[in-house]
């Protein structure tokens, strides 16, 4: 299981890291999408809010590749791949297939470090002495 787990952090940072940099240097050309997917771009792009996204995609890319504060990555890239699911399952469903890979990686390497995550989820809070 660690090595699925590795192998697993490796390919979700490689992807984040990739179309990370792609936001900014452009080296995959994309087609514009239609329809409301496309009005939704292009307001992330008049308003410049893609500088914030491409940045959350970069810095746990790096934190998972260089195997550094794994959990921290892990909680920002759950936004993100909350968004990019959700972007895909109401607005443009032909990437739901990676999106849906990229989830699975997620809990791929989350299984490996949730004791990480394990305070998160007491049902009570223990009072200190």
């Amino acid at each position: 299981m660690k090595v699925a787990s590795t192998i697993a952090r490796y390919l979700l940072g490689l992807i984040f890291l990739t179309f990370g940099l792609n936001g900014f240097l452009h080296f995959i050309p994309m087609q514009p999408p239609a329809g409301v997917a496309g009005q939704f771009f292009g307001a992330l792009f008049v308003s410049r809010y893609y500088v914030a996204i491409f940045v959350m995609q970069l810095v746990p890319a790096v934190l998972l590749l260089a195997n550094r504060y794994v959990p921290l990555a892990l909680t920002i890239l759950a936004a993100v791949i909350f968004n990019i699911l959700c972007f895909h399952i109401l607005m443009a469903p032909g990437g739901l297939p990676l999106a849906l890979f990229v989830a699975v990686l997620w809990v791929g390497v989350f299984v490996d470090v949730r004791s990480a995550f394990s305070g998160l989820f007491q049902s009570r809070l223990q009072p200190r002495a």
